[in-house]
């Protein structure tokens, strides 16, 4: 049995949870998301919570039982609580802002770059004297908002030499020496 696939998802108050026969849908306050379940994995939902069950321990079910399960889990803490990611530029000159949906980076290309985000994410620029500028972004998808992430960040990876570009606040980049002097 699966580890993850067994665990049942528990439906926190202000949560609504509907099956409507591979279609599950997820509405709280934050918003309302849904997904299809394929691959003959049935959902329940009782008591407060979301069963997610497999027929058969073929492996293919198996692997899809954990799956779905997480997905459920994430769009449950997704609606209730919100997901955030914070990007921090690293680099003289790197600048962000945003009007509206859009974000406009100055990343030392020749070129600004403008990005068009969906509506479902909501995105904020901070920009402080003597301090690197944050984008922050907020939503209930957590596939979407990784995605966004992803798609920013691959603008200007972080390198490994001065640590220039863009990186999630936290994160740490392996630093290498670079060359070294007078090797002969």
């Amino acid at each position: 049995m699966s580890r993850i696939g067994k665990l049942p998802v528990n439906i926190p108050s202000g949560v609504t949870v509907t099956v409507n026969g591979n279609q599950v849908n997820v509405k709280g306050p934050k918003g309302e998301l849904s997904q299809v379940i394929t691959g003959g994995i049935t959902v329940t939902t009782a008591d407060g919570q979301v069963v997610v069950s497999r027929p058969s321990d073929d492996k293919e079910h198996r692997a899809l039982h954990g799956l779905y399960r997480a997905l459920i889990h994430n769009m449950v803490v997704g609606v209730s609580e919100g997901y955030k990611k914070e990007l921090e530029l690293v680099g003289v000159g790197y600048r962000a802002a945003n009007n509206g949906q859009v974000l406009d980076l100055s990343l030392g290309y020749s070129h600004n770059i403008y990005l068009k985000l969906p509506k479902e994410i909501k995105i904020e620029t901070k920009s402080e004297r003597n301090k690197n500028p944050l984008i922050i972004l907020e939503s209930c998808d957590k596939q979407l908002i990784g995605q966004v992430c992803s798609k920013i960040r691959s603008f200007r990876k972080p390198e490994p030499y001065k640590g220039k570009g863009i990186k999630f606040v936290g994160e740490v980049i392996r630093r290498k020496s670079g060359k070294s002097a007078g090797a002969k």
